[in-house]
């Protein structure tokens, strides 16, 4: 494949593969059927996060008869799919929630509170379920939850931070499915987050907070938008309560951004020296630095969830602005010869775009620029949407059906 853009989507979308969320439950069933339901018991999935409608299918598949199941996904993965049997589809709103996002919270509280000791409930969960199904916590609306999603969106916060105050403001997050459910919960998970941390992952339904509100009102100090958050929530994260006590989950890891590396190594290529982590604006630079000292046909392979800071009104990701800026920084350096950097959400999504990320390579700007898009000026205003549509260098997949964070493809021609 002498092509570097077609050999950077190859290897991308082997890391996609290795995301299969039917695969990953399926395996794992024999060790959810350990705890069988009681007499006159049943077994209810839950399945939330963009890999849902997949892993609820797997599910049920191997659930004996009886077994029902609620589904909440993105629009996307929703749109024209055909719900199992015996599953209720909803989709919720992706990524700043909204009344979709409420229906799915509801849904998923009024379905855990029919469970008796005797039922079984499947947890299944999956990226992007923070925003697809919210529950405010006392004292909150829609519209306080949407406004921290957006402001935390905004100010260069990493998903650990988010999800801490998140946490805190939700009756359904930071193990509020466990709280919710008179039946044992048995979660099987599927990590887009660095490290895979349980508590984080979807803003972690079945597992322990990752905090407490006194830290998540730190933080939201240190991140610096206190001051721009809503009175009521800060009313909300001023209260510190002392933390029930949990009854206790079962949870397994049944894919990870790591083992989709894996997979793009086997593919055709090396590790990449650092993770896919940081602000897209520190970052680029790196990959840049990298590049000049890559052998030709030499393949780099990266993984993670970068941050951005929002400062301007214009239309993106951060896959697609950190693609945007090794493009940028790459033609300032006099990067000569052929390469290309590939960045793309494991989900087919990039932020609020059709798009999964960029695809770039040494013409990207100047091709741009001939379309009356300046690279700097759109980066200026978040901008790298068009910019990148304009030089023809957007990543394009559709929904996958799964999520494990972002992966990165860096080729030397």
């Amino acid at each position: 494949m002498s092509d570097p853009s077609q050999r950077a989507r190859a290897i991308f979308e082997a890391g996609v593969r290795a995301a299969d969320p039917a695969g990953g439950v399926s395996a794992a069933m024999d060790w959810v059927r350990e705890d069988p339901p009681g007499p006159g018991g049943r077994w209810q999935v839950v399945a939330l996060g963009k890999a849902a409608l997949a892993m609820a299918g797997a599910a049920l598949r191997a659930l004996p008869e009886g077994a029902q199941a609620l589904i909440v996904t993105n629009p996307e993965n929703a749109e024209n799919a055909e719900a199992p049997e015996d599953a209720t589809l909803i989709a919720g709103d992706h990524p700043v929630p909204g009344a979709g996002s409420q229906r799915a919270g509801q849904a998923i509280l009024d379905c855990l509170a029919r469970m008796g000791p005797e039922d079984r409930v499947l947890a299944l969960i999956s990226g992007g379920g923070s925003a697809l199904a919210v529950a405010p916590a006392e004292g909150l609306s829609l519209a306080d939850k949407a406004e921290v999603s957006r402001l935390l969106l905004g100010c260069g916060a990493d998903i650990t931070q988010m999800n801490l105050i998140r946490q805190q403001l939700s009756r359904l997050k930071g193990g509020g499915w466990l709280g919710a459910s008179a039946a044992p919960v048995t979660g099987l998970i599927l990590s887009d987050v660095p490290g895979d941390d349980l508590r984080v992952i979807a803003s972690g339904p079945t597992v322990a907070p990752i905090g407490t509100r006194r830290e998540a009102a730190d933080l939201c100090r240190g991140l610096g938008i206190w001051t721009k958050l809503p009175e009521t929530v800060q009313r909300v994260l001023g209260q510190e309560t002392e933390a029930a006590p949990q009854p206790p989950a079962r949870n397994r890891l049944i894919g990870a951004n790591g083992i989709s590396v894996d997979a793009m190594v086997v593919a055709g290529a090396e590790r990449g020296p650092f993770p896919l982590e940081g602000d897209v604006a520190d970052l680029a630079p790196r990959f840049v630095s990298l590049l000049r000292d890559l052998a030709p046909g030499q393949a780099l392979a990266f993984g993670g969830e970068t941050t951005v800071t929002l400062r301007g009104d214009g239309l993106g990701g951060r896959n697609q602005e950190l693609a945007l800026r090794v493009a940028l920084a790459a033609e300032e350096a006099g990067v000569d010869g052929a390469w290309c950097f590939l960045s793309g959400g494991t989900d087919g999504r990039d932020g609020p775009t059709d798009a999964a990320g960029g695809l770039v390579g040494p013409d990207t700007c100047a091709t741009a620029r001939a379309q009356g898009f300046d690279p700097r000026d759109a980066l200026a205003r978040n901008d790298s949407y068009h910019a990148l549509k304009a030089a023809g260098a957007l990543l394009m997949t559709g929904a996958t059906g799964t999520n494990v964070a972002d992966l990165a493809v860096l080729i030397r021609g």
